[in-house]
C-alpha cells in the first residue's frame, strides 16, 4: 500500500515542562525548546545541500539540493517545493520557491539543480528538477515543504510550528534549523549531507556532516567531465574491506577517502561507467568484501590488471530503488593513480553448491537488513553481498532464463535448487527463491566478442568469471571478463495434443500488448502458436490485445483493427476463421500501458462453438446471474464482473460470455488482474519483501469468487472455466481467495511440481497464468504449453494454457 505523502500533523512538542522547587505551588512554567521540528520523517528528506557552485575554488558550476526517500514505497512530490533563506535573516528577507514535480522511489535520491555561478568546471547530472535559487555557500536554510506558497517563518520556533514543512536543513550558522545547532562545515567546495543510513534525528548538526559535493538524480548518475583531480601518491590507511564493512552499508559512506589501493578486475564502458578494484590481501572476516566499484562517469582509461590507488567519497547507489533492491558500495568522484600494469588479478570466488547456502535472505518481519551484520554462511544473499565487487567465477552452469534483448541472461549456480522439467529453476513458494539465481552480463566489446544466445536448459559451458555486479532490476549479476559458451541442449517449442471431436479446447494467450502497428512477424509468431502449438482451440481467451491505434494516447478505445489484423493473421498460418467478442474499456480506466486500453478478447471457431449473445454488457455495466438450474444464465454476455468495485481500479475487469458446445452450456470467465508494479523484489533490502499489488489482486479474486459462487448457487452443476493472466503464484493469497469453499480448482495443482510454470523472471520459473474450472466438469485434460518463457526468441513473454474438457 503506498503511504501516504501528506505532512505529519503529529510534531514534537514545542515546549518543555519544568517542574518548580519542593514548596512551590504545584504547577508547570512552560519554556521554549530551541531547535524542536518537524516529527522524524519515515521517507523522504533532504540529503544534501550544496550553494558553493560556481564560487571561487568550486568544481561544480551549480547549486544544488539533493533529497532522499528513507522509505519502502514512492514519496510523490506534485506539490511540493524546496524553499530557501538566508541564514541571518534580515526583515526584508523572503523564502525562494522551487516547485518540484515527479516522485523519489523507495531507497531513492532526487535531484534539484539550483543557481550557476561563473566559476566551476563541472555539470550536475542531469537534474529532476532545476531552479533559480541562488543559494549561499557557508550558511543557510532549505525547507521540503508541501505546497508552493513561501514560508513566512523566520525563527526557529515559529517555522517548527508550520505544519507544511516536511524536513529542514539549516547549515553554517542559520538561526533557522533543526536541534542544538545547525549542519557545520558546508563552503565553496564542501556540501553538508547525510551520514550513513540517512539518519533523521531531527538535529542538523548531528545528522549532516560536510564534505566534497556528491549530487546524485533518480536515475542514480552523478557528474562527469570536469578537471580530473590529481591521483594520489602513496597508499592511505584504509583498505577495501574497510569501505565495505560488514554490513551493507558502508561505515564509510560520505567520506572522502585517499590512496584505496587495488588491482582492476573489470571495466564498464557503458551504463554506469567505471572500473572495478580488489585487494589482493585479505582480510580475515569473510563478511567483508574486498572488492569495490569505482563510478567514473565517463569510460575509464584503466585496464583490467592495472595496480592502481584511489582517492574518491564512499557512496551507497542502489541501481533498483523501485524495487526496494540492495545498495552497491562503491568510489564516486575519483582520483586514479597507476601504478603498474598486467598485474594477475586476484583469484575468483567459485559460485556452487559449496559456496551459496541454500537459506536466501535473514527475516527483518519486513524491515531493512540492511545495518545486519552479514551472515554469509547462512543466507545467499549475504553470501553474494560479502562478494560485492570480487572477482568471482561459474562453471559449467546451466541456464535458467535465455538470452534478452539487453544481453543479459541467468544461470543456477547452486545445482541443488529443484529443477523445472525443462531445465530452469521452479518456483514452488515465498519460502524457496532458489538461492543460487545469479544474472550474466558481459564487458567485453560486442563486436569482438558477440553474447552468447541461449534458451532455458542450455548449458554455459567452461568458465566465466568477473566482478560480482548488482544489476538495475534486482539480482546480483556476474560482469563478465571471461564468457564461457552455450551448449544447446536443443529445447523446442511444445505441441499440445490435438482435442478429441467430443472435447472443447479453450486457451489462454497473453499476446502482450499486441496493436496493428506490431511488426507482421509478431502476429505471424502469435497465429502460428494458435494453430500449430495449441492446435486451433474452439475458444481462445487473448489478454494484452491494445486498441487501433496502440500506445497512441488519443481517446481510442476501439480494438476492431488488432484483432481483425490478428483473425487474418491465423487464418493464413492455416487456422479456423475465428469470430470475436469483446468489450471496449473506458479511456485509460484498465491499466496497462497509456493509450494502449488492453483489454481480453474471447476468438471462437463458430463451426464448434457459438456465442450465446446477450445485450447489456458494457465498460460500466454488471453482468448478473438469472435463472435456475438449467435455465441459469447471465444478464449480459459478454458482460463485465461489478466492474464498479474498486477491486478493479486501473485493472482489467473480468469478462465472462455464455457458449454452447454439443448443446451443452458453458460459462468461460476471461481475467486479466493487476500487475505486480510496486512489490519489493525477492532481494529486496526488506526482509521479507513487501508484496503490496497482492492486496488489490486478492480483493479481486474475492469479487470474481463470490459471481462463481452465486452462479453455482443458482446450478451447481454450472460448467465455468475461468482462465488468464491472474498475475499471481498458485500459492498467493489471490488464487487461495478464488478457489475459497472449492467453487473452482486450479488446475497448475494437478501437474507435476516441476511443470508449474508458464513464465520467467529473474531466472525463476513460475506460474502467473491459471486455468480453473468448477467442480461440475470432471474429465478435464490441462496443459501449459512452453512456446515463449524460456526462449530467447519470443513471440510473448506468456506461455500460452490450453484445457480440454468433456462436458
Amino acid at each position: 500500500m503506498t503511504k501516504s505523502t501528506a505532512p505529519r500533523r503529529s510534531r514534537r512538542s514545542l515546549l518543555r515542562a519544568t517542574l518548580l522547587p519542593a514548596g512551590v505551588a504545584a504547577s508547570l512554567v512552560l519554556v521554549p525548546l530551541p531547535g524542536a521540528f518537524a516529527a522524524v520523517s519515515a521517507d523522504a528528506v533532504i540529503s544534501e545541500v550544496y550553494g558553493g557552485g560556481g564560487n571561487s575554488g568550486a568544481m561544480l558550476k551549480n547549486d544544488f539540493i539533493e533529497l532522499a526517500n528513507r522509505g519502502g514505497a514512492a514519496f510523490g512530490l506534485a506539490g511540493y517545493s524546496v524553499q530557501y533563506l538566508p541564514g541571518t535573516p534580515s526583515a526584508g528577507s523572503k523564502w525562494g520557491v522551487t516547485p518540484l514535480t515527479g516522485s523519489i522511489a523507495p531507497g531513492g535520491r532526487y535531484l534539484i539543480a539550483e543557481a550557476a555561478g561563473t566559476g566551476g568546471t563541472v555539470v550536475l547530472p542531469t537534474p529532476d528538477a532545476t531552479g533559480t535559487l541562488a543559494l549561499s555557500g557557508a550558511s543557510g536554510t532549505i525547507a521540503l515543504v508541501q505546497g508552493t506558497d513561501p514560508l513566512s517563518c523566520k525563527t526557529a520556533a515559529d517555522c517548527a510550528a508550520e505544519p507544511r514543512i516536511k524536513d529542514l536543513v539549516g547549515f553554517g550558522t542559520a538561526v533557522v534549523r533543526e536541534g542544538s545547532g545547525p549542519a557545520a562545515g558546508a563552503s565553496n567546495t564542501a556540501s553538508v549531507a547525510r551520514t550513513a543510513g540517512l539518519p533523521d534525528t531531527d538535529d542538523n548538526a548531528a545528522d549532516l556532516k560536510a564534505g566534497a559535493p556528491t549530487p546524485v538524480n533518480s536515475a542514480g548518475e552523478a557528474p562527469e567531465g570536469g578537471d580530473t583531480p590529481t591521483g594520489p601518491a602513496e597508499p592511505g590507511s584504509v583498505r577495501i574491506h574497510d569501505i565495505q564493512g560488514n554490513t551493507r552499508l558502508s561505515p564509510k559512506v560520505g567520506k572522502n577517502i585517499a590512496g584505496v589501493p587495488g588491482i582492476v578486475t573489470g571495466v564498464r564502458t557503458y551504463g554506469s561507467k567505471g572500473f572495478w578494484i580488489q585487494d589482493p590481501n585479505p582480510d580475515a572476516d569473510p563478511a567483508t568484501s574486498e572488492g569495490l566499484f569505482v563510478y567514473t562517469g565517463s569510460a575509464p582509461t584503466v585496464a583490467v590488471g592495472d595496480s592502481v590507488l584511489v582517492t574518491g567519497k564512499v557512496a551507497e547507489y542502489y541501481p533498483a530503488a523501485a524495487a526496494g533492491g540492495q545498495s552497491m558500495t562503491q568510489l564516486t568522484a575519483p582520483a586514479v593513480t597507476v601504478l603498474s600494469a598486467g598485474n594477475p588479478v586476484p583469484a575468483p570466488v567459485v559460485l556452487d553448491d559449496a559456496s551459496i547456502p541454500a537459506a536466501y535472505a535473514p527475516d527483518a518481519a519486513g524491515g531493512s537488513i540492511e545495518n545486519l551484520t552479514l551472515a554469509p554462511g547462512s543466507y545467499a544473499l549475504d553470501r553474494f553481498e560479502s562478494l560485492e565487487g570480487m572477482n568471482v567465477r561459474v562453471e559449467n552452469t546451466r541456464v535458467v532464463q535465455a538470452t534478452d534483448k539487453y544481453n543479459e541472461l541467468w544461470v543456477e549456480a547452486r545445482q541443488q535448487d529443484p529443477a523445472s522439467s525443462r531445465g530452469g529453476a521452479v518456483y514452488l513458494g515465498y519460502d524457496r527463491p532458489n538461492s543460487g539465481r545469479v544474472m550474466v552480463q558481459s564487458l567485453l566489446p560486442l563486436a569482438d566478442s558477440p553474447f552468447p544466445v541461449a534458451n532455458v536448459g542450455d548449458e554455459l559451458t567452461g568458465i566465466t568469471e568477473g566482478p560480482l555486479d548488482y544489476n538495475r532490476f534486482g539480482g546480483y549479476t556476474l560482469a563478465a571478463t571471461t564468457l564461457g559458451a552455450v551448449r544447446d541442449n536443443g529445447l523446442q517449442r511444445e505441441v499440445t495434443d490435438r482435442a478429441l471431436p467430443s472435447e472443447v479446447a479453450i486457451a489462454t494467450y497473453n499476446v502482450e500488448n499486441l496493436d496493428p502497428s506490431d511488426p507482421d512477424e509478431k502476429f505471424a509468431q502469435l497465429a502460428k502458436g494458435v494453430v500449430t502449438n495449441l492446435r486451433s482451440p474452439d475458444v481462445v481467451v487473448l489478454e494484452e490485445i491494445q486498441d487501433n491505434n496502440g500506445a497512441v494516447n488519443d481517446g481510442t478505445v476501439d480494438a476492431s483493427s488488432t484483432i481483425a489484423k490478428f483473425t487474418a493473421a491465423i487464418a493464413a498460418a492455416g487456422g479456423p476463421a475465428y469470430d470475436w467478442r469483446s468489450i471496449n474499456p473506458e479511456n485509460n480506466k484498465d491499466g496497462g500501458e497509456p493509450g494502449g486500453n488492453i483489454r481480453t478478447v474471447f476468438l471462437f471457431n463458430p463451426a464448434r462453438v457459438s456465442f450465446t449473445d446477450t445485450p447489456g454488457g458494457s465498460a460500466t455495466s454488471a453482468v448478473d446471474v438469472t435463472g435456475t438450474g438449467k435455465w441459469a444464465s447471465l444478464t449480459a454476455s459478454p458482460g463485465r464482473i461489478d466492474p464498479g468495485n474498486e477491486a478493479w481500479d486501473s485493472s482489467r475487469k473480468p469478462m465472462v460470455g455464455e457458449f454452447k458446445f454439443h448443446n451443452k452450456k458453458i460459462f468461460v470467465i476471461a481475467n486479466h488482474f493487476n500487475s505486480k508494479g510496486g512489490d519489493q523484489g525477492l532481494d529486496s533490502r526488506f526482509q521479507a519483501p513487501a508484496r503490496s499489488s497482492e492486496v488489490q489482486r486478492t480483493k479481486q479474486a474475492v469479487v470474481e469468487q463470490g459471481f462463481v459462487a452465486k452462479l453455482l448457487a443458482a446450478d451447481p452443476n454450472a460448467r465455468v472455466v475461468s482462465v488468464g493472466d491472474f498475475n499471481d503464484y498458485q500459492f498467493s493469497p489471490a488464487l487461495k481467495a478464488l478457489t475459497k469453499e472449492c467453487v473452482l480448482r486450479d488446475l497448475v495443482n494437478e501437474l507435476p511440481a516441476s511443470e508449474r510454470y508458464s513464465y520467467v523472471y529473474q531466472g525463476n520459473s513460475q506460474v502467473l497464468d491459471h486455468s480453473l474450472v468448477s467442480p461440475a466438469l470432471k474429465h478435464v485434460e490441462y496443459d501449459v504449453v512452453h512456446i515463449n518463457s524460456e526462449f530467447a526468441s519470443q513471440a510473448s513473454d506468456h506461455d500460452p494454457q490450453i484445457v480440454r474438457i468433456k462436458p
